[in-house]
C-alpha cells in the first residue's frame, strides 16, 4: 500500500514538473511568435504595390504626384489600383503626359479618385451593393463618386463619366488598408 502511494506521488510530481516546463515553453513560444509577427507585419499600400510588378506604372504615378507619403500614412485606405494593363488601355501617350511635372494636379486628381478613406474588403463592398438594391455609391478621397455594382460575381466600378473597371484581384492586405486591383483606370468628372 505504501509502495502504491509512493508511486502515485511520484507520478503526480512528474506530471507537475512536466506541466510546469510546458507552461514555460508555451509562454516562450507565444513571445517569440509575437516578435516574429511584429517584424513580418505587411508593408503599407505603397510598399505592397512597389513589390508587385503589375503595379509599376501606378507606383511611378504615385511618386510623380508626390502621394507616397500620404499613401504610406496610417490610413486606413482602400485603393482601387489600376494594373499596368489598365494604364495600357489609355490612349497612347496619356501616361507619359500625366507623369510630366506640369500635369501633377491632373495626375493627383486621377490617382486620388481611386482611393477611399477607410478599409473596405470585398465582402463589405458586396454586402453594401446588395443592401442598396444592386448599386452602392462610394465617395473617393478626390471627392468624386464611383458606383460599385455586380456583374455576375465580379465587382465593377463605374465612374461619373460612364467608364467601367472590374475588380480583378480583391483584398490585397497592407498595414494601412487594402488594395483591390482593377482592369481599367477610372476618371474623375
Amino acid at each position: 500500500m505504501k509502495f502504491k502511494n509512493l508511486y502515485v506521488a511520484a507520478i503526480a510530481i512528474g506530471i507537475f514538473a512536466v506541466s510546469s516546463c510546458k507552461s514555460s515553453k508555451s509562454e516562450n513560444i507565444k513571445e517569440e511568435t509575437a516578435a516574429v509577427v511584429s517584424v513580418m507585419q505587411s508593408p503599407n499600400i505603397v510598399g505592397v504595390a512597389a513589390g508587385n510588378e503589375n503595379f509599376s506604372t501606378l507606383v511611378a504615378a504615385v511618386k510623380a504626384a508626390n502621394l507616397v507619403e500620404t499613401l504610406s500614412s496610417a490610413g486606413p485606405f482602400t485603393v482601387f489600383a489600376p494594373t499596368n494593363a489598365a494604364f495600357a488601355k489609355l490612349p497612347e501617350g496619356t501616361v507619359a503626359s500625366l507623369l510630366e511635372p506640369a500635369n501633377k494636379a491632373t495626375l493627383t486628381s486621377i490617382l486620388t479618385h481611386h482611393v477611399v478613406a477607410g478599409k473596405f474588403d470585398a465582402a463589405a463592398v458586396v454586402a453594401a451593393i446588395k443592401a442598396n438594391e444592386g448599386a452602392f455609391a462610394i465617395t473617393t478621397v478626390q471627392g468624386g463618386t464611383l458606383v460599385a455594382s455586380l456583374n455576375g460575381a465580379n465587382v465593377i466600378l463605374t465612374d461619373e463619366n460612364g467608364n467601367v473597371a472590374t475588380v480583378v484581384i480583391a483584398d490585397v492586405a497592407a498595414s494601412n488598408g487594402l488594395i483591390h486591383a482593377i482592369d481599367s483606370v477610372v476618371m474623375p468628372k
